[in-house]
């Protein structure tokens, strides 16, 4: 069951059984154009037309403990089960296991920033790098191109800015692109795509990042974060009231957010100990890839537990491998892993000032496997 505890407060991927991998699959044979088997513990109602509004930061339980900026959705939770987000629980990693219907361990993009193999050099997977292309870093065919090969329509509503950049190449390729970057211009574009044809039934997908980047600068305690949940609710209810009621509106999130105390940051800047044998620093704050020096990993792994104790997890790519984390592992995704990752218990941040000095300025962050990060809510209209 999605939530249940893994080590401590670690909560686990749910990879085949009710994971962002798995909504795709869901609603594709919800549209009568299944994909493959169903994931065993997700099942959607039968609609010519599915709508998928991803709010970019919503973690389940975050919803819960702020229910009342967030009357609407809120209002779906008690006949919902959450999900899981993929690990790390950070965007690029989930949109494309939500795009491809893969875990990261198979479609590639295992981080924020991860090690571009034979290089010295971190791909940004938000960023992106021009001389990477995102069709031989990411191989494999999206569900939304399978989706729009079987007849369904399958449209993307997103900030226009992000056509064409490789996370939307890796992630969600084969789909209709519409750009729309304003919530009116939104919510028409996606009533308009959604809309079914005789035989022909649709998905649509429509993301938002605006909750995401103010509980990054602000915290999910802030009013500025409850403001923002606030229009975000707004918004899916205006989107709810403007669809037809034969189309299904499915709310979903990539991840949650825990925020970051000063007195819970490590800045590796300040400890000469825990770069020792690491030539290549990745991940994000709470759930970082080391890259280490020949030989080092050993060192490595015994000064990091020795340093962080109970605070994190500090596991060779291997125990990460074994303790299922991305899923089963491509050969070609093995060396974008990091030889030594760490993943963050409680509100602990390990922090690289030196490679990624805005890291200093966030308050919230995920990445890492709390149930804060890891639960997303599954909300169906």
């Amino acid at each position: 069951m999605p939530g249940e505890a893994g080590t401590d407060d670690f909560c686990e991927p749910a990879y085949g059984v009710r994971s962002l991998g798995d909504i795709v699959p869901a609603a594709a044979r919800a549209l009568g154009s299944p994909l493959g088997p169903p994931p065993s513990g997700l099942e959607l109602p039968d609609a010519s037309a599915y709508v998928l509004f991803l709010i970019d930061g919503l973690g389940a339980r975050l919803l819960q403990r702020y229910a009342h900026a967030a009357p609407y959705l809120s209002s779906l939770l008690a006949s919902s089960t959450p999900a899981t987000a993929s690990v790390p629980s950070t965007t690029s990693t989930s949109l494309t296991s939500l795009g491809t219907g893969l875990n990261p361990g198979a479609h590639g993009l295992v981080g924020f920033t991860t090690r571009i193999p034979g290089t010295s050099e971190l791909l940004n997977a938000l960023v992106w790098d021009h001389d990477i292309d995102p069709l031989e870093w990411q191989p494999h065919p999206t569900t939304f191109t399978s989706l729009q090969a079987n007849g369904v329509k399958v449209s993307v509503v997103n900030k226009r800015e992000f056509f064409g950049s490789g996370l939307t190449v890796a992630a969600h390729r084969g789909a209709d692109y519409v750009g729309a970057d304003r919530v009116g211009e939104r919510i028409a574009a996606v009533v308009a795509a959604s809309r079914p044809r005789p035989g022909q039934p649709t998905l649509t997908y429509v993301y938002d990042g605006d909750l995401d980047w103010t509980g990054h600068r602000w915290g999910v305690a802030s009013s500025e974060w409850l403001q923002q949940l606030s229009m975000i609710d707004h918004e899916a209810e205006q989107l709810r009231e403007a669809l037809p009621a034969d189309r299904r509106l499915l709310v979903i999130a990539d991840h949650g957010m825990v925020d970051v105390p000063a007195t819970s940051r490590i800045d590796l800047a300040e400890h000469d100990d825990l770069r020792s044998g690491v030539a290549l620093i990745g991940g994000e704050a709470r759930f970082r890839h080391l890259y280490c020096s020949g030989g080092a990993v050993p060192d490595v792994l015994s000064t990091w537990r020795e340093v962080l104790g109970t605070r994190a997890e500090v596991l060779s790519r291997a125990e990460a491998i074994g303790r299922g984390w991305f899923g089963p592992v491509d050969p070609s995704v093995l060396p974008r892993i990091g030889d030594v990752v760490v993943a963050c218990h409680g509100d602990l941040a390990v922090l690289s000032t030196e490679g990624f000095p805005y890291e200093a300025r966030l308050i919230g962050m995920h990445g890492s496997l709390t149930a804060d990060e890891m639960l997303i809510p599954v909300l169906l209209d």
